[in-house]
């Protein structure tokens, strides 16, 4: 009865803020981190990996495609493999480097936005992010959706695994998230998300729009930092777990 809590923090930009991360670190117990490709920058980066410390919540990088504008969501037409293994790696690397200057070192990486739907689906793609995150450090966890491409790489190439579910999104039959342009596709009404998450920890059991079930052990909930009301969705979440049993803890605690 013990689950992990995360989300997606650090997303602002030079003087740009987004979302309420110093709050949501009172919440979660794992932060995934934007390392300056679709998000953040140096000082971003440090000041949320020094909150996170002095908070108790474990850390990981959040690389993303290059495409601040986009917040990199945007599907980049033309990247190939050996694009995608540099670009996490460089910036795997340099949330390493930030985390040691701050003594907290990093657990774990979760790709973002469209990179990740895309290596849900690829499994070329999958593989050069979970090479990547091997060549710099074979002890990070990659944090995967199960049922996709990135479970498999993380299988094949040895790599701790971590089972991440969403709260606040909704599943394709693939197990990969429903397209943001999808009416009800995200979700903002606490008590059903708590509803939604209750199943499927409970069960250990994901379920498509569709109907569809995939049975998994489930190891992290992820609250997007950037969806309006999201801290008082994750406190709600939380409150709801404690209620029913479980303990919230960072999976590589």
């Amino acid at each position: 009865m013990r689950i992990d809590l995360n989300s997606d923090l650090g997303e602002g930009y030079g003087p740009w803020a987004l979302g309420d991360d110093a709050s949501m670190l009172e919440v979660v117990s794992t932060a995934n981190i934007a390392c300056g490709f679709h998000a953040g920058d140096p000082r971003i980066m440090r000041a949320t990996v020094r909150l996170a410390r002095e908070r108790g919540v474990a850390v990981g990088a959040h690389p993303g495609y290059q495409d601040l504008i986009g917040f990199g969501r945007r599907r980049l037409p033309g990247i190939t493999v050996g694009e995608v293994e540099s670009l996490v790696a460089y910036q795997v690397g340099a949330l390493a480097a930030i985390c040691a200057l701050e003594g907290h070192p990093m657990t774990h990486v979760k790709t973002h936005g469209a990179l990740g739907n895309v290596c849900a689906d690829d499994d070329a793609m999958a593989l050069a992010v979970g090479r990547a995150i091997r060549a710099v450090d074979p002890k990070l966890a990659y944090m995967v959706m199960p049922g996709t491409a990135t479970a498999r790489a993380a299988d094949s190439l040895g790599l701790t695994v971590i089972n991440e579910i969403y709260a606040d999104r909704t599943y394709a039959d693939s197990f990969n998230l429903s397209p943001r342009s999808e009416p009800g596709s995200v979700l903002h009404d606490p008590d059903l998300v708590l509803q939604r998450v209750m199943a499927m920890v409970a069960e250990g059991c994901l379920t498509s729009t569709s109907g569809k079930r995939l049975t998994v052990p489930i190891s992290s909930i992820c609250v997007h930092g950037d969806t309006p009301g999201a801290v008082a969705m994750a406190r709600r979440l939380r409150q709801g777990l404690e209620a029913a049993g479980w303990t919230i803890a960072s999976s590589r605690g």
